[in-house]
């Protein structure tokens, strides 16, 4: 270059891939004079966002635990909620490292469906998000409400302190079923018989019901009503 000449021109360099540790970018000038001069300069380029391999819900009474998991390469992850807190349309509920992989969000409303966003931003600011719907609980727990299953479910809810045994009772248009399991859990069977009368678990939609029971069974001491919640039975 000469240097009483002055620039004339300069090239512009970009680079745009593939990801590297060690990208070298060259360019050139040219001053009045026409002479012209390169040089190179070592980049580090990672076009390449974080993925979120995993998120899905532990349900619990009015919470969900979110748990997830991401590649090694995220530094920090951040979740957002729909609908928000405090009546906002969208409120970011956890923010945290990369190390991260679950948060217990608490408060939720039974029946009311959410959605949960969660993003996961490396080194170079390459952000990667997975959603997922939630319908929140009260204290019956699986199925979900309103939730479609295939095969006779497994119901399962809270346990009560000191419940001795529960009432389970299930209606279709009317009382089909009851059980007095001692868990805060039972497995519907295919077939039944109620009352004298035979039925089977058909296509349609059923509501449950549990009362917790303190002492014998044959005192008939039942507590308040824990909750009511429904599934759907899916055609074959």
């Amino acid at each position: 270059m000469d240097a009483t000449s002055g620039i004339d021109s300069c090239t512009r360099a970009t680079y745009s891939g593939p990801d590297n540790p060690v990208a070298f970018v060259g360019g050139s000038c040219r001053d009045r004079a026409g002479n012209q001069g390169t040089a190179s300069i070592a980049v580090k380029y990672d076009g390449t966002a974080p993925a979120v391999l995993m998120l899905v819900p532990k349900p619990g009474k009015r919470t969900a635990e979110l748990i997830w998991r991401t590649t090694p390469d995220a530094q920090s992850v951040e979740l957002l909620r729909s609908p928000g807190l405090n009546g906002e349309a969208q409120s970011v509920v956890f923010r945290g490292a990369g190390s991260a992989t679950s948060y217990l969000d608490t408060g939720l409303r039974p029946g009311r469906e959410y959605q949960y966003r969660l993003g996961a931003v490396d080194q170079a600011a390459n952000e990667g998000t997975k959603t997922l719907d939630f319908v929140a609980r009260g204290a019956l727990l699986f199925p979900g409400p309103g939730e479609q299953v295939a095969k006779p479910p497994l119901l399962v809810w809270s346990a009560v302190r000191g419940a001795s045994y529960y009432n389970v009772v299930l209606v279709r248009s009317h009382r089909v079923y009851s059980a007095w399991p001692v868990r805060a859990r039972l497995q519907l069977p295919r077939s039944w018989k109620y009352r004298g009368r035979k039925y089977k678990l058909r296509p349609g939609t059923y509501r449950w019901y549990v009362w917790p029971g303190r002492g014998k069974l044959s005192a008939g001491r039942y507590g308040k009503l824990l909750g009511a919640s429904s599934f759907v039975v899916k055609r074959a």
